[in-house]
């Protein structure tokens, strides 16, 4: 498991804290460049705000049964709400931060 920044006391601050699940398979192309472009959209407009996971589900495969996930490279939104699933590369910078929501800074 890999982590991209801390999440910060909800206490401390009102900023919403992104917690993200991305599934790829090794450093297949398209697993590489989804992971290599969020691993930048969290630190370039989420700093501080955003809890990350990789799962490879060439090492855990289970995790991405547990989650319902058949494809990758898949990132799920679980935080915050509602939950969703972005399949693909993740190469359209604009389509994922719109699907972060539009409060991630610029």
């Amino acid at each position: 498991m890999d982590e991209v920044g801390k999440s910060p006391s909800n206490q401390d601050t009102m900023e919403t804290v992104y917690r993200l699940r991305l599934f790829v398979a090794g450093n297949e192309p398209n697993s590489f460049k989804a992971r290599r472009v969020l691993e930048e959209v969290c630190r370039r407009r989420l700093a501080g705000r955003c809890d990350l996971e990789v799962v490879d589900v060439l090492v855990n495969y289970q995790a991405a049964l547990d989650a319902g996930v058949m494809a990758v490279p898949v990132l799920m939104i679980e935080a915050p709400p509602p939950r969703r699933m972005i399949a693909g590369s993740l190469g359209d910078v604009q389509k994922l931060v719109r699907a972060l929501g539009t409060d991630c800074g610029q």
